[in-house]
C-alpha cells in the first residue's frame, strides 16, 4: 500500500513540501542552490541507498524563472533534496501532487513526469493547477484564482475543477519586482543614500512586508501629502523611514505603467478573465473569487481588488465579493494537501505502469 502523497509547490522563491492531510507545509526551501547530501555532512542520505543521490552540484542558480523551469537537472536535485534531506523519506514510496504554474507549456508538463518517475522513481503522480487548488484551500472547485507570488502573478478561472484556458491571464509583476521599486522609491528620498545602497534582497523583502499596504484611494493619497510613517531597523543598526513608499510600492500591482509596463493591471486582468467567459460560467464564479500568494498579503490588497472590481463591473447588477484566507500565502500547497488527502482522489493519480505503458504525453490525457 503506498504511503501518504507528498506535496510539492515549487514557486520562483520557495519550494514548500510536505504530506497530504497537513494544514503548513513541513519544509520550505529556497529554490536555489541547496546543500549537498552527502555522508560527511549532518544531512542525511538518501534512506536505502549506500552512496546519497541527492547532490545539488547541479544548482548552480535558480532552476526557475517567472514561474518557468529553466533547468530540469537542477529541479531534479531540489526535488531529490526535498525527499532525501527535509522529509526525509524515500521518493518511491510516496506519490506526489506536483502544483504547476497556469502559464506552464505543456511540453513542461511533460518533463515533470519524466523527471518525476525515471529520475525519482515516484509511484504516482498527480498535476494541479495552483489557481485550483488555490480554490481548494477556500473550499471551492468553481471560482476566479487571483495569484500574486514572488515573480509573477495569475488570474486563472476554474469550474467544476477545471480549469478554463481562456480565463487565464498572466502579469510580469509581483514580489520581486514590487522589492526592486521600493529600493529606487527609497533612493529617491534623500535620506541615508549609503544605508539604503547596502540593503540586500532579503532585508528589502523584510522591509516591504513589514511596512508597505495597498492603498484604497492611491491618488488621493499622493496629493495629501501626509502620511503616516513607519520605522525600520536594518541588521546593522540604520533606521529608515518610510512615508509615501509604503503604499506606493505595491501600487504596481493595479498600475504597471509605474514600472514603464503598457499591460492591464491585476484587477483589470481578472474582469477580462470574467468576461471572457459565458453568462452561465460567469454567473457561477463571480461569487468565488480568491486571493492567494505572498504578495497578496499586503494591508489593504483584499479590499482594493474588491474595490476595484466592483467598479469594472458597476451597472452589472452584481456585487462582488472577494475572498482572502489570512494563510493565503501557501494556499496552493495547503489545497494540494487537503485534496490529495481525500478518498474520492485516490482515482485522479497517474501511475508508474500508466506512464511506462503511454509515455510522458499521457498527462495531457490524464490531467486536462
Amino acid at each position: 500500500m503506498l504511503k501518504p502523497a507528498v506535496v510539492i509547490d515549487s514557486g520562483s522563491r520557495f519550494t514548500r513540501g510536505g504530506f497530504a492531510g497537513q494544514r503548513q507545509p513541513q519544509c520550505v526551501l529556497r529554490t536555489v542552490l541547496v546543500p549537498p547530501c552527502s555522508l560527511g555532512t549532518p544531512w542525511q542520505p538518501c534512506p536505502g541507498t549506500e552512496s546519497p543521490r541527492c547532490s545539488a552540484a547541479a544548482l548552480r542558480c535558480c532552476p526557475l524563472k517567472y514561474g518557468l523551469v529553466e533547468d530540469w537537472e537542477g529541479m531534479r536535485a531540489l526535488w531529490s533534496h526535498l525527499f532525501c534531506c527535509c522529509l526525509k523519506v524515500s521518493p518511491e514510496e510516496h506519490p506526489v501532487l506536483l502544483a504547476e504554474s497556469p502559464s506552464c507549456p505543456a511540453a513542461d508538463r511533460a518533463k515533470a513526469a519524466e523527471v518525476l518517475f525515471e529520475g525519482l522513481g515516484v509511484p504516482a503522480l498527480h498535476l494541479a493547477n495552483t489557481g485550483f487548488l488555490s480554490l481548494c484551500a477556500h473550499g471551492r472547485v468553481s471560482g476566479l484564482a487571483v495569484e500574486a507570488g514572488a515573480a509573477v502573478s495569475h488570474v486563472t478561472s476554474v469550474l467544476g475543477g477545471q480549469t478554463l484556458r481562456k480565463g487565464t491571464r498572466c502579469l510580469g509583476v509581483a514580489g520581486d519586482q514590487l522589492s526592486r521599486h521600493l529600493q529606487r522609491l527609497l533612493l529617491q528620498s534623500p535620506a541615508e543614500p549609503s544605508a539604503l545602497q547596502a540593503l540586500t534582497r532579503k532585508v528589502l523583502t523584510q522591509l516591504k512586508e513589514q511596512c508597505c499596504y495597498v492603498s484604497l484611494d492611491y491618488e488621493g493619497d499622493l496629493q495629501k501629502g501626509s502620511h503616516a510613517p513607519a520605522r525600520f531597523q536594518t541588521p546593522d543598526g540604520h533606521w529608515i523611514t518610510l512615508g509615501k513608499e509604503r503604499f506606493c510600492c505595491p501600487e504596481p500591482l493595479f498600475r504597471p505603467e509605474l514600472l514603464q509596463l503598457s499591460c492591464p493591471g491585476l484587477h483589470q486582468l481578472a474582469g477580462q478573465s470574467l468576461q471572457a467567459l459565458s453568462k452561465q460560467a460567469r454567473r457561477h464564479i463571480l461569487g468565488n473569487i480568491v486571493l492567494s500568494g505572498g504578495s497578496s498579503m499586503f494591508p489593504g490588497f483584499p479590499e482594493r481588488m474588491c474595490l476595484e472590481l466592483n467598479f469594472l463591473f458597476q451597472g452589472a447588477g452584481v456585487h462582488i465579493e472577494v475572498l482572502a484566507n489570512p494563510q493565503r500565502g501557501t494556499a496552493a500547497w495547503a489545497g494540494g494537501s487537503m485534496a490529495a488527502s481525500l478518498t474520492s482522489f485516490q482515482h485522479s493519480w497517474m501511475t508508474k505502469g500508466e506512464y511506462q505503458e503511454h509515455g510522458a504525453e499521457y498527462v495531457h490525457t490524464k490531467f486536462q
